[in-house]
């Protein structure tokens, strides 16, 4: 189990910083606390040049830690959602 935390105008997880946070229609939630590297990725049938990987806590069937692509979120648009920054402490599940 992850630990929650909101400290002013952000939110740790783990005590790690959350830097930026999506949401999807389905309940899903992607927190990245760590920006690792770009890449070139393959999404569907296109390039994405200098797609951002991000290393972070994602909420879906399961909760886990682990990479996962700016680009391939955001190509589920619009059944995911960046959210914004004064709400990312309010976000995500908690038990």
């Amino acid at each position: 189990m992850v630990n929650f935390e909101a400290k002013g105008k952000d939110l740790f997880i783990d005590g790690n910083k959350v830097q930026k946070a999506w949401e999807s229609w389905n309940g899903w939630y992607w927190f990245g606390v760590k920006r690792e590297r770009t890449q070139d990725s393959l999404i569907g049938d296109r390039i994405c040049k200098d797609d951002t990987i991000w290393y972070g806590l994602v909420q879906g069937f399961e909760e886990e830690w682990g990479y996962f692509s700016q680009a391939e979120i955001e190509s589920l648009k619009p059944k995911t959602w960046e959210i914004k920054k004064v709400d990312i402490p309010y976000s995500g599940r908690r038990r």
